[in-house]
């Protein structure tokens, strides 16, 4: 029997965006050691939309902080797309962030009086794009997240869902291979958590890898993977069916 080529074997099983094995983090208080991650080990696919969900101080924060190249883990692995973050130094760490992983966070992380435009291209000046380049493809994902007529606008402009969409375009402005969205409808009504929960599940429908941290089930829904976290240890790992668009 002829073996199959090993590119079609990496199309049919892609390596995953994230691999954990036995990860764990600890922190100096004083003479002892805060272990807030306890030997936790997962892999994300490419494609995945995963929830994580947990009590606070079960670790989840941390977890996420991990992933996004923002920290390091004390023992164990963690690969994100392909490569070991243990061994990286502090500018190496930002290359990573910069290249592979869109961040969305809570509050938005926007400056306030500088427009839609130049909030989204601020990750393409860090990787020394020219202007006009950054500008065109600032501009297309304000398009892409329904906000081409707000380009001009300052933050302190746009309400609170247009400042989460604006805060997405950003993080899908490097065309990342990871979005890390860490309670991204906290600050926001329920009406329009559910747009901004409709624009995470249409990019998952359009290929993106996303983890979320949320502290809402209903949020959590939309998500087709559910991790549960409890005093630095996954309890569960659960595949559901997610909320879909009407």
């Amino acid at each position: 029997m002829t073996s199959m080529p090993e590119s079609a074997q990496l199309t049919r099983n892609p390596p995953p965006v994230v691999s954990c094995r036995d990860l764990t983090k600890s922190y100096a208080m004083g003479e002892q050691a805060l272990q807030v991650l306890r030997g936790v080990s997962f892999d994300v696919k490419p494609g995945e939309f995963v929830a994580i969900m947990g009590p606070s101080g079960s670790g989840k924060s941390t977890l996420l902080n991990l992933i996004g190249a923002l920290d390091t883990p004390t023992t164990g692995s963690l690969s994100i797309a392909g490569t070991d973050v243990g061994g990286l130094d502090d500018d190496e760490l930002a290359h990573l962030r910069n290249r592979v992983i869109g961040f969305v966070f809570q509050q938005f992380n926007l400056l306030r009086r500088t427009s839609a435009l130049e909030n989204v291209k601020m990750p393409l000046l860090y990787s020394r794009t020219p202007a006009k380049d950054a500008d065109a493809v600032a501009a297309q994902r304000l398009v892409a997240v329904g906000l081409g007529d707000r380009q001009g606008h300052t933050a302190a402009q746009l309400s609170g869902g247009q400042q989460q969409r604006v805060a997405i375009a950003r993080a899908l402005v490097t065309s990342p291979q990871l979005i890390l969205a860490d309670e991204p409808t906290g600050a926001l009504d329920t009406k329009t958590s559910k747009d901004i929960m409709d624009l995470f599940t249409q990019l998952h429908r359009d290929g993106m890898t996303i983890i979320m941290v949320t502290h809402e089930a209903e949020v959590a829904d939309y998500a087709e993977r559910l991790l549960r976290f409890r005093d630095g240890l996954l309890v569960d790992d659960i595949r559901q069916t997610p909320k879909a668009m009407p």
